[in-house]
């Protein structure tokens, strides 16, 4: 794997915070994370290196395809396992939490049962 959680995570919070169509800039990543501005700025030099992100003139990070493709799979990954916790019973809030803590974790072949478990194909 070429990230840890950690820089799944920001990858995580970038896209959630491209979703709602504002620039994205270090601060807002701090901010939405809760994390030292020093610590993101770390987090998103790394990003930029291993080419899941770039930043333009303006200080506007941008995914690469790479790192949104990742992103995505970060991000559905969060989604059907807080469903699946859910459909077996797990309150909201703790479905929330393990599956993000899941979602770096769990092997490939693992989160495609779980998926079909909850998208059952057609």
């Amino acid at each position: 794997m070429d990230l840890y959680e950690s820089g799944e995570m920001y990858l995580e919070t970038i896209l959630r915070l491209k979703k709602s169509g504002e620039p994205v800039h270090s601060i807002d990543v701090a901010r939405y994370a809760g994390k030292a501005k020093s610590s993101v700025s770390r987090a998103i030099g790394i990003l930029r290196d291993k080419g899941f992100i770039d930043i333009d003139i303006n200080g506007h990070i941008e995914f690469t395809e790479k790192g949104a493709r990742r992103a995505e799979q970060i991000i559905e990954r969060h989604e059907v396992l807080t469903a699946w916790l859910r459909s077996i019973g797990v309150p909201a809030e703790a479905a929330e939490e393990d599956a993000c803590r899941m979602e770096h974790v769990i092997g490939d072949a693992t989160f495609e049962a779980i998926k079909r478990s909850v998208k059952p194909e057609n």
